[in-house]
């Protein structure tokens, strides 16, 4: 009996670890592209989450999108259960870009060819390549609507940035520095919420990542993290602190749509300011339709639908061993990665009909008064 059972046992043991094997050997089979995003608590992530899949409605390559709800740790678990099921190409947008680094270290390890999405990884060599908006261009053109609008001299300016943690937030604050501080230093603007900005006023331009400390300083003074509630609390405590000459026309610099309704309800609210001209991007619903209330400025249109384009045209072109081509190169303080760029457009109220209906990206029936 003991020798019979012994037997059976063994038979189901064999069994069972032929069915696993050939469950793992299915999903290797099956499964080519691994994509990972930070959050689907938030607008623009839902977006790229939805291009994501009407790309690959027609695709013969699979997918799987996976999100890490600003997890770091999750986001690496994610990343473990992709790897699992035999992906040969992974689409990541890291929570923290030099977190991430061990997550993609453990694709690298299997010989995993890595794109980073949208926001660069960072501080590691195991990032193949970047897709991205042009980052650097989306803060000069926020900063450019401030100019073209600026009601000087002495105008209070009012700058927000995004996470510390995400490389982004730095190349967005560059390319607006570089476009305000000539009018920082000619007296059109005056920094109103940042004692750091102030002290760095004299310096015409940041670099990185030579000058990412410099950077780092303020933009860890006038942090939103992205995320509206505390974009809203901070431009309250600033508003509260404000001098009676930091208010009435004022300029704000805000990193992103999300944060930008936050921030213009809490200027709204002020009587003391007069008006206000407010930036942010990402063309989310919410903002949008406040641009066309008057509510918000402007946005940074980055048409998610090229750049998931872009991403997953990279991605094909490795699945089918070709190179695939790129129009430049990022620094991520290890090496410089291999890198295209998407172009991106302004929207306000002058031109929201034409870039955002008419060209299909939403449509008109999502929104009042248009």
């Amino acid at each position: 009996m003991k020798k019979g059972f012994k037997s059976i046992a063994l038979t189901l043991v064999v069994i069972m670890v032929a069915i696993l094997v050939s469950a793992c050997s299915k999903d290797k089979d099956n499964l080519n592209i691994g994509i990972v995003l930070p959050t689907k608590d938030e607008n623009r992530w839902v977006q790229d989450e939805q291009r994501f899949k009407d790309y690959l409605k027609d695709s013969k390559y699979t997918t799987e999108i996976l999100f890490s709800q600003k997890s770091s740790d999750k986001e690496k678990q994610n990343v473990e259960t992709l790897i699992n099921k035999g992906i040969d190409v992974l689409i990541i947008c890291p929570v923290d870009g030099d977190a991430a680094g061990a997550a993609v270290e453990l694709a690298k390890k299997e010989k995993i060819k890595v794109i980073s999405y949208d926001r660069l990884i960072t501080k590691t060599d195991a990032v193949d390549y970047y897709v991205t908006f042009d980052s650097v261009q989306v803060g000069a053109a926020q900063a450019q609507y401030l100019v073209d609008h600026a009601k000087g001299p002495g105008q209070p300016l009012y700058l927000y940035a995004g996470a510390a943690s995400d490389n982004n937030a730095f190349l967005f604050f560059q390319g607006a520095w570089k476009v305000l501080q000539p009018k920082i230093a000619d007296g059109t603007f005056k920094i109103a919420n940042s004692s750091e900005a102030e002290a760095l006023k004299d310096v015409p331009e940041f670099k990185l990542p030579d000058d990412r400390d410099k950077m780092a300083k303020i933009i860890g003074q006038v942090t939103t993290d992205w995320a509206p509630d505390i974009a809203k609390n901070l431009s309250e405590t600033h508003l509260t602190a404000a001098a009676a000459d930091m208010k009435g026309d004022v300029a704000i610099l805000a990193p992103n749509d999300g944060t930008s309704v936050a921030i213009s309800d809490v200027f709204t609210a002020d009587k003391a300011i007069k008006s206000f001209v407010i930036t942010g991007q990402d063309a989310d619903k919410a903002s949008i339709q406040y641009i066309i209330d008057g509510k918000q400025s402007m946005t940074v249109f980055k048409d998610v639908r090229t750049l998931v384009k872009d991403a997953m045209g990279m991605a094909v072109d490795l699945l089918d061993g070709k190179t695939p081509s790129t129009s430049g190169t990022y620094n991520n303080q290890k090496i410089d990665v291999k890198a295209k760029q998407t172009p991106v457009i302004v929207v306000d109220k002058d031109t929201v009909k034409k870039e955002i209906i008419d060209s299909g990206y939403y449509p008109a029936s999502d929104f009042k008064n248009l």
